[in-house]
Order: structure tokens, then sequence, then C-alpha cells
């Protein structure tokens, strides 16, 4: 991937075409005993998580697990001495709408690495890291022909499984696939909108060189998706 062409990029995206789902998102409730919150947070593969109260919507900080085991250490390890609302710092809400580059240069200046994303209403949408941008800009960190993103799997036939909630650019740059992600950010959007409809299991559809089987509904969601090429159907 062209470094300079991922700079290029960084005008063209928005914070919502990077952003990890509010689906997908990682997140502590404010209101659980602190050892839950301690466990959750240590157990988690992120650094940072944020923290709510009520609902997923009220967003009240976000809480660095270094920040966390040094309180910890202060107290002699006394959970019941852990009030996790002094140790979170300040949420940082950005809209939906803003570009790469501006969250990026946004970030910078900031010196943050961590920001909630919200939509027009102000509800969550998800959230974005500094570390998101770079990988847009130096394409994936890991090697490009790994599978090793979450929600996708490979199967011995040349199938793809994937989950409906994985962005296509995630899928495009880890499989150099060619999808495209203008109507849609993730797999599921992509079939939807395809068909102008919430298909049914065991559904099939060709379309981008690709065949599509829907694996998995889930009310109204698509929730797994096989994908093989067209000419294997």
């Amino acid at each position: 991937r062209d470094r300079v062409g991922g700079l290029f990029d960084l005008e063209e995206l928005e914070v919502s075409d990077v952003m990890v789902h509010r689906t997908n998102m990682r997140s502590v409730n404010a209101d659980d005993p602190p050892e839950a919150v301690v466990r959750e947070i240590l157990q988690s593969p992120h650094t940072r998580m944020p923290l709510w109260k009520g609902s997923l919507d009220n967003i009240v900080g976000v809480l660095h697990a270094k920040d966390l085991l040094r309180a910890l250490n202060d107290v002699g390890n006394d959970f019941a001495q852990i009030d996790v609302m002094k140790i979170a710092s300040k949420p940082w809400f950005v809209p939906d709408t803003t570009t790469l580059q501006e969250q990026l240069n946004a970030f910078l200046r900031r010196k943050a690495h961590f920001a909630i994303v919200v939509d027009e209403y102000g509800e969550v949408e998800g959230l974005v890291t500094l570390e998101d941008i770079i990988e847009e800009i130096v394409g994936e960190i890991a090697d490009e022909h790994d599978v090793d993103i979450q929600g996708v799997k490979q199967e011995a036939d040349g199938s793809v499984v994937v989950d409906g909630t994985v962005p296509i650019r995630d899928l495009n740059r880890a499989l150099d696939w060619n999808l495209p992600d203008e109507e849609a950010t993730t797999i599921a959007g992509l079939v939807i909108h395809e068909t102008q409809s919430i298909p049914d299991e065991k559904q099939a559809f060709t379309f981008h060189g690709k065949r599509f089987v829907v694996m998995k509904r889930d009310k109204n969601r698509i929730a797994r998706i096989r994908i093989r090429p067209a000419g294997d159907a």
C-alpha cells in the first residue's frame, strides 16, 4: 500500500470510516463494583476503555490501564478504595463527519490517542484512536497476507466466513480485495445495500465478483456471511 496514497486518503475519509463501531466497542459500566471494572480493564487487549453510566450513550470517562494500576498500587491493591471516576480522564467527543486529516491534527495537537465518535444527535457511534489513523497511512502494520482481523475466518475450501460487523476496508486490506465502501461501511451493510433488503439465512447473491451466502441472521441483523469467488459458486 502506497504511503503517500494513504496520506491523500485522509482528506477523503471520515472518522466513521475507520472507527471501531459501538457494537464492537469494549466499554465498562462505571457503576460496576471496582473489582469487576479492574478485571475488565486488565483482561482487555486495549489500554484505554470508555466508562459509561446508565447507557452506552452516556460516556462519562475514559480509563487507562496504566492509571488504574498506579491507583491500585497506591492503595495496596485494596479494590474497595478505588474510585474509577476519579482515575478516569474526561471523554473527548468528535463528530462522525470529521475527516481523518482533521482528526490526526487534533490528536497531535492535544497529545491524545483516543476519541469517542458521535453522530449529529450526540449519540455514540464508536471510538477512534490515533493508531487507527496511523494504520490508514501506512497500511496494516501486521503482514498483509495474514488474515488476522477479528471476525474473519479463512476456510479450507477457499471461502471466507465473515461477521457482518467487519468493516469493508479491513477486509479489502487483509485479503487484497476491492469491494466498494462508498455506500456501506460493513460487510452486512454492503449486502443490504446491494440487495435492497435484509436477506434470510441461506440466501445467496453474486456481485462485485464474489458470491455472498447469508449464514446467520439475528433479528434484522446479518450476523455472518460466507464469501467466495463468484466462479467457485
